[in-house]
């Protein structure tokens, strides 16, 4: 097994697509942790210490949008990399992720080379 690229947080309330890019991850070389939605991304973050999180927008509890405004608020958390996946294309959304400050946008369906070559880009840019 080579060096690993990076930690991530893959936070998706769907499972299929959780694991899907878990695995995609997982397989490029990324340690690789989920959670199921906002809530559980918060509570887990300090102890798992990603280099990125994946975000759904669309979530229960706490959604994408307030998930990563929390993780931008927080001294402790507002160094780590942040990609909002999502079905919401508009305009909007991408000035409201890019308002809150995160670092990359991508609409699903995804193109999972597309998230892994983001992914890796953006744990390369925290070493």
């Amino acid at each position: 097994m080579g060096e690993v690229l990076g930690r991530v947080l893959v936070v998706d309330d769907d499972e299929v697509i959780r694991q899907l890019i878990a695995v995609n991850l997982t397989l490029e070389g990324f340690e690789v942790e989920t959670a199921t939605d906002g809530q559980d991304c918060l509570e887990r973050v300090l102890d798992v210490m990603p280099d990125v999180v994946t975000l759904d927008v669309m979530m229960p509890c706490l959604d994408g949008w307030e998930t990563a405004q929390r993780l931008r608020d927080e001294e402790a958390t507002n160094h780590i990399r942040v990609v909002l996946i999502t079905a919401r294309a508009q305009e909007d959304d991408r000035r409201r992720g890019l308002g809150i400050g995160v670092d990359a946008y991508l609409t699903k369906p995804f193109d999972p080379a597309e998230l892994i070559q983001v992914v890796r880009d953006l744990a390369r840019s925290t070493r």
